[in-house]
């Protein structure tokens, strides 16, 4: 380590500002270690991620200034508005516990820096219904201690920042003797060890000094392979997590509301904004019960089950990527291992995310009960990103498949998050434009998923991938045009002229993935009738590879398409299922569409 040129007896807000983005560089080259060594709470595999993803926050939210009282604001607003999982949020209440206890008025010295990390450490235990120590917590505490108790020992920040730094990994190091978890797996704290690393690199970035290789960073890697936390020991299966705003917002009546939801909950942040993390079985009922508090403008639903499954029992090295339109069930997701970013749907200015904290019955009773028109939204590129970055501490590479760009932006924000995760990672990442969605799209994904199930490359499965596209045809019967011109999905002329003859269309996709009228009738029963003998002539010549219904709320008539296609086809269904609600927010109730994909 190089000596100090000068002493740094006070900080201003730039310095604090890139010494906690050298910290944050640190998490950023070490998330990979972090997420393979997360077993506490639970083994989901992601705690380098989200801390990875609450410091991109920051670093995209804002920029420095002279002052430090406004730019340690900045940081904690930025990090409590970005923060991701347990560790994440805490770390988030820690910065706003250090923002909140700054003097503006008095230079930032050793010994306020001291006093401010002091009751910062309070703030964070305070975010957390039950406190355990071995975790984050300990050791922001007995680091902040250490520079309370022997701050008259130091004369400026450089020698506090290295000795400090020391303490940190002393309590790093006790956390595996602290918690039972930890020592069976023989790892330390994932959160604890993304703290220390961001310390690390403060430190390195006071000093001077190069990049030094943490032999503790080593051995927790060749610790990795001993990591045994099977999912049947999760007692919940979601970590869910969501930002609240509001006026004069009680962290406390918050956490203490939806307490009995699950556990690993964690309340933080300020009197206009809160952000919770909880570990449940009943997503959507938590946000249910999170509106009256305020607008609830972040939601975030991890599948740890499956977190836990691809950290322990991967069945591949492609990853397979689908957002919530492939309409695929949930048994099939599972079985392969498939990775679903939801689409978000709106009633006004409430949102859901969709199928996680809206499943379809929940939506068809708003429908119901109010006059709000919902909508729905592609998932922003931010949210890809998230999930790029996961899986790339898991997988060799990754195909992502998405409903047509015709009809939706969500292909568009999936390659845009992919682009820094390729450029970072070097990882091969495939983001496809499937022109299709609902049943369509969840076909072309479950032949990719049998593809590599059956041990084909990834370049293989993108080799075939146009053509199992252009195999894949949907027919849409609707009762209704009014959702569909609403949305802009078919010309308002057109509908005038569907409503005026009470007529029943048939909707298909173009080449482009566009929706166009195909055919109409003048009752439901013949548009039905119709729909199965186009199949019949598509399917004459050539063999089916599997079929898929979906419906909006419409059973009866999924049920009838099926006994008539397996009469054709001599094959049931791949499946049955609903539709998204993000889909039928733009076509309404009672559509069903049918989806043939050929050999």
């Amino acid at each position: 380590m190089t000596e100090p040129v000068q002493k740094i007896k006070e900080l201003d807000g730039k310095q604090l500002y890139y010494s906690f983005l050298a910290g944050a560089q640190r998490i950023f080259e070490q998330q990979t270690l972090l997420n393979k060594i997360n077993v506490f709470p639970v083994a989901d595999a992601d705690t380098g991620t989200n801390l990875a993803s609450t410091m991109r926050s920051i670093m995209d939210a804002i920029i420095p200034t002279d002052n430090l009282k406004q730019t340690a604001v900045a940081l904690a607003d930025a990090a409590l508005n970005g923060a991701r999982g347990n560790s994440g949020i805490i770390f988030a209440q820690f910065l706003y516990g250090f923002s909140n206890e700054i003097d503006a008025d008095q230079p930032f010295t050793i010994q306020s820096f001291a006093e401010s990390m002091k009751k910062a450490v309070a703030y964070a235990y305070d975010a957390i219904a039950n406190p355990v120590e071995g975790t984050i917590l300990t050791v922001i505490k007995d680091w902040a201690e250490y520079i309370y108790l022997f701050q008259d020992r130091f004369d400026d920040f450089i020698r506090l920042m290295v000795e400090a730094y020391n303490k940190a990994l002393e309590s790093l190091a006790a956390t595996t003797r602290k918690l039972e978890v930890l020592a069976r797996s023989h790892v330390v704290d994932a959160g604890a060890k993304g703290f220390v690393f961001w310390l690390e690199g403060i430190r390195d970035f006071f000093t001077g000094a190069s990049h030094i290789v943490d032999t503790n960073a080593q051995n927790s890697a060749l610790a990795e392979e001993m990591v045994e936390m099977p999912h049947d020991e999760l007692t919940f299966r979601y970590c869910t997590e969501g930002l609240i705003v509001g006026k004069e917002l009680d962290k406390h009546k918050i956490r203490n509301f939806i307490q009995h939801c699950g556990d690993s909950l964690v309340a933080a942040g300020t009197p206009q904004k809160v952000r919770i993390h909880i570990h449940t079985d009943f997503p959507a009922e938590v946000f249910s019960q999170l509106q009256q508090f305020g607008s609830i403008t972040y939601q975030k639903v991890d599948d740890m089950v499956m977190q836990n499954e691809i950290q322990h029992n991967r069945k591949s090295a492609i990853a397979l990527i689908a957002d919530s339109a492939c309409d695929l069930p949930k048994e099939i997701i599972d079985h392969y291992q498939i990775h679903v970013v939801p689409l978000s749907v709106h009633f006004g200015e409430t949102y859901f995310l969709d199928r996680l904290t809206i499943n379809p019955p929940q939506f068809y009773s708003m429908l119901e009960k109010t006059s709000i028109n919902p909508s729905s939204a592609q998932p922003a590129s931010k949210d890809f990103q998230n999930k790029y970055e996961y899986l790339s501490t898991h997988y060799d590479s990754i195909i992502a498949i998405h409903l047509t760009h015709g009809m939706s932006g969500t292909f568009s924000s999936s390659e845009k998050g992919s682009h820094d995760v390729i450029s970072r990672t070097g990882k091969k990442i495939d983001v496809v434009n499937s022109k299709t969605l609902t049943g369509g799209q969840g076909l072309v994904l479950l032949r990719a998923a049998r593809a590599i199930e059956n041990g084909a490359s990834h370049d293989e499965v993108m080799a075939k991938m146009e053509e199992w596209i252009s195999k894949s045809y949907i027919q849409v019967s609707v009762t209704t045009l009014k959702y569909i011109v609403r949305s802009g999905r078919v010309s308002p002329f057109k509908s005038f002229v569907a409503r005026t003859l009470d007529l029943k269309p048939i909707i298909t996709l173009d080449d482009e993935g566009k929706s166009t009228l195909l055919d109409k009738s003048f009752s439901e029963k013949g548009s039905m009738k119709k729909l199965i003998r186009n199949f019949s002539k598509l399917i004459k010549n050539d063999a089916v590879w599997e079929y898929a219904i979906t419906h909006a709320n419409n059973l009866a008539t999924a049920n009838w398409y099926a006994a008539e296609l397996e009469k054709l086809t001599g094959k049931k269904p791949a499946f049955i299922d609903h539709a998204s609600p993000a889909l039928v927010a733009n076509t309404g109730p009672g559509v069903v569409c049918v989806a043939v994909m050929m050999e």
